[in-house]
């Protein structure tokens, strides 16, 4: 999991990607915001969440049970059209204040990885 801003004018936001050699099978997932858990990264969570903001971001669910296939790349959280004079408030939202944690297995399962965006 990554954070991406590219230049003025493209698309920021919260990356995930499957480097594995083979599918990710999601188990459970915890949302922070600064500091506090408010649930699961899922659209309920992402309703409450985003509905506060100036400019409404894109959010991409990982509900347990989602399977990342091997070499799958998506943004959970982006912005379109990303300026950082309009948008910094999302920078900071997914540098400081939001944490999202991904818990997985392998078809193999038992093993409890996870992963959250790197801490700045």
């Amino acid at each position: 999991m990554r954070r991406v801003k590219e230049y003025e004018g493209t698309e920021a936001g919260l990356y995930v990607v499957n480097a594995g050699l083979g599918p990710a099978i999601v188990t459970s997932s915890v949302v922070r915001l600064d500091g506090e858990a408010i649930g699961q990264w899922d659209y309920h969570t992402q309703q409450r969440l985003l509905s506060s903001f100036p400019t409404q971001p894109k959010a991409r669910s990982l509900s347990p049970g989602a399977v990342v296939l091997a070499g799958q790349s998506t943004f959970l959280l982006s912005l379109d059209e990303y300026s950082d004079a309009q948008h910094g408030w999302f920078w900071d939202l997914i540098t400081r204040r939001l944490v999202i944690e991904i818990c997985y297995e392998s078809l193999y399962g038992g093993e409890n990885f996870s992963v959250t965006p790197p801490v700045f």
